[in-house]
């Protein structure tokens, strides 16, 4: 049930999330980077439980990116080993009717971890109160491009003529195919760009871009983002 601080208001149906500031928010107290993606990794469940709870119907949550890899490799270790425990975890949310799926190039993932994620995506299929879109090992340019090979060769194949390529097609063909376009982007952490993240899938969305580090990012902090799209007026290039 939304929460009543949004009732009678449309909150967004699709919210993609860039959680940065982990590796800033550990070095400001000392710590190793890992110490600030363990912290963010608890405000990832505390956020994806209150998107549900107001009544957002898909989180996409930007976890690893293709160009992360460029890490020191102790620091991606970290991470993996981070993802590998908390799919472990993640079977919480399966007991609260949210489905979880992943997008991204699963190849470079251990066997194991890709395991993992089939389990669960195979396990929460059939839920219907959120779904929660996981990318790992994701970019943007990426996916257009698999997208776009993958086309290629329908037309290879004769399945497909140059003339029949539309928007469509091609979004049919992107790893969220199943999913509606983003309608908001938040990015905490200071910065003020999307990485690479959803480009088509935001070409409309809303920006909401904030100074705060992901591991600090509250549910309080998501509501003023939903307010402020709230109060945006989408034209989609119209009047």
């Amino acid at each position: 049930m939304a929460d009543n601080r949004f009732d009678g208001q449309e909150v967004p149906a699709h919210v993609a999330i860039i959680m940065d500031g982990n590796g800033r928010w550990a070095k400001k107290r000392g710590l190793p980077r890992k110490f600030g993606h363990r912290e963010g990794a608890k405000t990832f469940r505390k956020i994806t439980r209150h998107a549900k709870k107001i009544g957002i119907k898909y989180l996409s949550l930007y976890a690893f990116s293709t160009e992360n890899w460029k890490r020191p490799k102790d620091e991606v270790d970290a991470i993996m080993d981070l993802f590998d425990k908390y799919l472990d975890e993640v079977r919480d949310f399966i007991e609260e009717n949210i489905r979880v799926c992943f997008i991204g190039d699963r190849t470079r993932l251990s066997e194991s971890l890709q395991r993992k994620m089939k389990s669960v995506e195979e396990d929460s299929k059939d839920f219907s109160a959120m779904t929660l879109i996981l990318a790992i090992n994701y970019g943007g340019q990426d996916e257009i491009t698999r997208a776009v090979k993958a086309i290629a060769q329908k037309v290879s194949d004769g399945e497909l003529s140059a003339d029949d390529i539309t928007p469509k097609v091609l979004e049919e063909n992107l790893d969220t195919k199943e999913f509606p376009l983003v309608d908001l982007l938040i990015r905490p952490s200071g910065e003020q760009r999307i990485s690479n993240f959803l480009i088509w899938q935001s070409a409309y969305a809303e920006y909401v871009f904030s100074d705060i580090l992901w591991p600090d990012y509250k549910p309080s902090d998501l509501e003023d983002a939903v307010y402020e799209y709230l109060e945006r007026n989408r034209r989609f290039g119209g009047v």
